[in-house]
């Protein structure tokens, strides 16, 4: 190349780098116009990228929409079914059995034999068949009659004769009806009269004392106050309407007279309340619970405070205490469990597990608050609650055995035969804990007996202590009937005068005895009676 450039002229020369000159013009501007298509593929793949992000973002928030909806649907899914139960419970509350028995209907029907299913086959069968059928009636037994009255209830007489009776008629016997009839209460004065006497020679003048009243100067007498206090608290009769049938007698008396005469009988009677107070305190198996009292606070105007009756049972002495306390927190029960020593059974109320850290009390859950949650989560997990149904009336199959049998002989029928099915029940329930939803009624119900599992089976160490609670639910029915109709109680001294007296009426009915009877007897003989004595008044220990 460079021997043809050597041997070209100069006119040559500038033709050829002239010609080179516009190649090369020609090349820039090419390179120019791909640079320029380049910057458009790359401005093209700019926007295609974008457009990729933001359909990749639009996809993501689709997703997210669709989550969200997904969550939305599932939540109002579970709100939904969750009202229906809160639904299904208030349609059972209101108009339904109050009674938690559990049937499990599959159990009851018997499956067929081979035989049993064979005759059922034939029984389509267009074919008429023949089949003579003999059974046997039990005889119903004879109608035992009426009830008879009691022999101790006052008698009147009343004779009929016959008419035409003529002078050849003889006496053979008689007929004699009894017919029960009623009397209306009746109010009477007692009105006691004392002679006075002088001395001739001393002029000393003697009378005698009246009878011990408990409450001096006070119209009415030990019967009337007796019966106010037992309408009240046994009849759940309230006061104001225990007005009403004293005026039907035309006898007026102020509603606040009768307010007076329960609170001044009350102050009389807190010695004897505090003593049984004491003797529940120092028993060693306690059943305690607790239940609301609606109570007119002066601080709260507009407002009714909700205060709590506490109660105690103390299971083998027969006896139980009633306490007001304004509220349902961890102080309302030290005044009964700072010192106690013995086992407590209680629902597994978070405040009892308090005290129930100390070492000197032993902590007895209830088989039948446990129950309670299963049966309750059966319109929600039939399957796994029908299971544990199962097993506790096995537990109760059980108790219902050794009844009648002593502490000792119980104890060891449970280690026998509860024990066996506390424990299989125990691994089903570790077993299908992680298997079911936290929140939902049989995850509640399997939650509750997890915390107190060891609590639930305590019951087997002693063969006095009981499988369940109820006792001490039996002595709060009465608070709720009685609420319904008073309301609510006037004061704080009020209500605590209620856990009095629902305290001397739940005793009475512990053991047999008319409260009104007792009440009428401790009445009479309260004023004077010395102190260190008064446990000889509880109802098991006076005779009425």
């Amino acid at each position: 190349m460079e021997n043809e450039l050597e041997n070209m002229s100069k006119q040559e020369l500038i033709e050829q780098l002239l010609t080179l000159q516009k190649s090369n013009q020609k090349l820039e501007s090419s390179n120019q116009k791909l640079e320029s298509s380049n910057q458009k593929l790359e401005s093209s793949n700019q926007k295609l990228e974008s457009s990729n992000q933001k359909l990749e973002f639009s996809n993501q928030k689709l997703d997210f929409v669709n989550q969200k909806k997904d969550q939305d649907i599932a939540k109002k899914e579970d709100d939904i079914a969750r009202l229906n139960i809160i639904v299904a419970n208030l349609q059972r509350m209101l108009f339904g059995s109050k009674k938690e028995r559990f049937i499990n209907k599959s159990k009851d029907q018997l499956a067929l034999s081979f035989e049993e299913f064979a005759s059922q086959e034939a029984l389509a069968d267009d074919t008429p068949v023949k089949e003579k059928i003999t059974y046997e009636r039990k005889k119903s037994s004879k109608h035992t009659g009426r009830n008879k009255l009691p022999e101790n209830l006052p008698v009147t007489e009343e004779f009929i004769e016959p008419k035409d009776l003529t002078e050849d008629m003889v006496k053979l016997g008689e007929e004699i009806t009894e017919i029960l009839e009623y009397t209306p209460a009746q109010f009477f004065k007692r009105r006691i009269i004392r002679p006075k006497y002088v001395n001739k020679n001393t002029q000393e003048i003697k009378i005698a004392e009246l009878p011990s009243r408990p409450i001096e100067k006070c119209l009415a007498g030990n019967s009337v106050l007796t019966h106010i206090l037992v309408s009240k608290y046994v009849d759940h009769l309230p006061l104001y309407r225990q007005q009403q049938i004293f005026k039907r007698a035309d006898i007026e008396i102020a509603p606040s007279t009768i307010d007076s005469w329960v609170a001044l009988t009350g102050n009389l009677l807190v010695p004897l309340y505090d003593r049984m107070v004491e003797y529940v305190k120092h028993q060693r198996y306690l059943q305690a619970d607790e239940t609301t009292l609606k109570v007119l606070d002066k601080n709260k105007k507009g407002k009714i405070h909700l205060g709590y009756l506490w109660v105690y049972h103390a299971v083998e002495s027969k006896l139980c205490v009633f306490d007001y306390q304004k509220g349902r927190g961890t102080d309302a029960p030290r005044q009964m469990l700072t010192d106690y020593r013995g086992a407590l059974q209680t629902d597994g109320y978070k405040v009892y597990n308090h005290y129930c850290l100390s070492k000197e009390i032993k902590h007895l859950a209830c088989w039948a608050h446990a129950r309670r949650y299963f049966e309750k989560a059966l319109m929600q997990d039939k399957k796994r609650a029908s299971y544990v149904l199962e097993e506790i009336q096995k537990l109760y199959a059980v108790e219902r055995k050794i009844a009648d049998l002593t502490a000792e002989e119980r104890h060891e029928v449970r280690l026998e035969e509860a024990l066996p099915i506390i424990n299989n029940l125990g691994k089903w329930m570790h077993r299908e804990r992680n298997m079911v939803l936290p929140k939902s009624l049989i995850g509640k119900a399997i939650e509750y007996c997890t915390k107190l599992w060891s609590s639930l089976m305590t019951y087997l160490e002693n063969g006095n202590y009981h499988i369940d609670n109820n006792a001490i639910e039996n002595k709060i029915r009465p608070v709720a009937i009685g609420r319904k109709n008073y309301l609510f109680a006037g004061s704080h001294n009020g209500a605590q005068r209620t856990a009095m007296f629902y305290t001397f009426f739940a005793n009475c009915k512990l053991n047999g005895v008319n409260p009104e009877k007792w009440l009428n007897k401790v009445l009479e003989v309260i004023a004077d009676y010395p102190c260190n004595k008064l446990q000889d008044l509880f109802p098991e220990n006076l005779e009425v």
